[in-house]
């Protein structure tokens, strides 16, 4: 660039600014040629064929920069045997298969081939089909049920229920445990369930793979059951993997109550996946998360799918100030009494929680503000914080409160009844 005269220069400034001006950039591409610059020449030319591929001027300048003679129109050249299939020549006997080789490296290709026999091009945008990228599984993780702050009686459930089993194949074995299971969690809103079950994946050394309705669902007919067995079919590839259905009560919602076709056919599907036929499921491992357990089909919980039920409830007072120090432990803060804190926020969700340090922290920024000097987060702002909050739970439980009492059948509620009751909010 630096040998390049002002006028080139001043060229190059107005053809970046209008790119598919074509007689400006074979304007800037005759001064390079004419200054010696057959390189630069020929990387301009290349790109004014990109937006006008039948510009006359621009191939006959790019023959000129590349020194190569034109065929007279009249005189055709005489056939060669080609080594290898050649594209068909120009009117004008030049020589496009060279100009490429020669300019590949200065401008990217105008067409690219979007996929083979050999590599299957995706449907739908979504992956290939059958392929373990197609939905997206981490890796072991080192998130385990020690990262879980309280919730003692959650963790020897699960290790009781589910966890321990699966660490014993040996003695599984031995008394013809299958190396699979299904494990429901209800409860409240942004009361962890997510996270214990990526928790439970690092217990077991297992993949994680999270799979919602918005994975699932599709507009074409039959799309969503085909998604849904994909699902499925990636899981058992990655084995142990911890299959994770996210909201569960839509992706498997009570078929009585549906309307359209489309939905039953996709809980069928859900339903014959999780059955496994001729041990498929093996390593793999279905953990769902459900705000709504009344609302999942009676199906799903029957004994071989998703048979073992744990609630899970807002953090108990261990859990309340893990989460609280979690969520303060980069925030500047001074004299913070988290036994106190832990008191006053009863029965807050996690997510509660993490709003209240959150309005706590703008409370000290404004003050910041308004005062001109910077201060700390104290107990005031975060007392302050946590009278404002009020428990998004309660709604749940309100809720909750009448299925647990007159839609209890067979004992699946008798412990979110006997909460209730300890609570005192029935």
């Amino acid at each position: 660039m630096s040998n390049e005269s002002p006028l080139i220069q001043s060229l190059r400034t107005a053809v970046a600014a209008a790119p598919s001006d074509v007689p400006l950039r074979l304007h800037l591409a005759e001064l390079l040629l004419g200054e010696g610059l057959s390189d630069a020449a020929v990387a301009e030319a290349a790109v004014a064929l990109q937006h006008a591929p039948g510009d006359s001027a621009a191939r006959a300048l790019m023959v000129r920069a590349m020194g190569m003679p034109a065929a007279a129109p009249d005189t055709p050249e005489a056939p060669k045997a080609p080594e290898e299939p050649a594209a068909p020549a120009a009117p004008n006997g030049f020589d496009w298969r060279a100009a490429e080789d020669e300019i590949g490296g200065a401008v990217p290709p105008r067409f690219v081939t979007s996929g083979t026999p050999e590599t299957p091009v995706p449907v739908d945008g979504q992956g290939v089909p059958g392929d373990a990228t197609t939905w997206e599984v981490d890796t072991p993780g080192s998130v385990t049920l020690a990262d879980v702050g309280g919730m003692h009686e959650i963790k020897e459930r699960l290790e009781a229920a589910f966890l321990a089993p699966m660490r014993n194949p040996e003695l599984g074995r031995l008394y013809g445990k299958s190396l699979r299971g299904g494990l429901l969690m209800y409860g409240p809103p942004g009361c962890g369930k997510t996270f214990i079950a990526r928790a439970v994946a690092g217990e077991l050394g297992a993949s994680f793979m999270s799979v919602s309705i918005n994975d699932v669902l599709d507009m074409w007919m039959g799309n969503s059951e085909r998604n849904m067995h994909e699902v499925f079919e990636t899981a058992r590839r990655q084995a142990p993997c911890v299959l994770f259905l996210d909201e569960v009560d839509a992706l498997g919602a009570k078929r009585s109550r549906m309307h359209h076709g489309g939905m039953r056919n996709t809980v069928n599907q859900l339903l014959t996946e999780l059955d496994g036929v001729d041990g498929a499921n093996e390593g793999v491992f279905v953990l769902a998360a459900t705000n709504v357990p009344w609302d999942v089909d009676i199906a799903l919980r029957r004994p071989g799918r998703l048979d073992r039920t744990l609630l899970v409830l807002p953090p108990d007072a261990p859990a309340r100030e893990a989460i609280l120090r979690y969520h303060l432990r980069d925030r500047p803060i001074e004299s913070v009494d988290l036994g106190k804190l832990v008191k006053v926020t009863e029965d807050l969700s996690g997510a509660d929680l993490a709003h209240v340090c959150e309005s706590a922290s703008e409370r000290a920024l404004l003050d910041s503000t308004r005062t001109g000097t910077v201060r700390m987060i104290n107990m005031k702002d975060l007392l302050a914080a946590a009278k404002e909050v009020r428990p998004s739970t309660d709604p749940w439980f309100a809720s909750a409160r009448n299925v647990a009492m007159f839609a209890n059948e067979g004992g699946v509620y008798d412990e979110l009844l006997a909460y209730l009751k300890r609570k005192r909010k029935l």
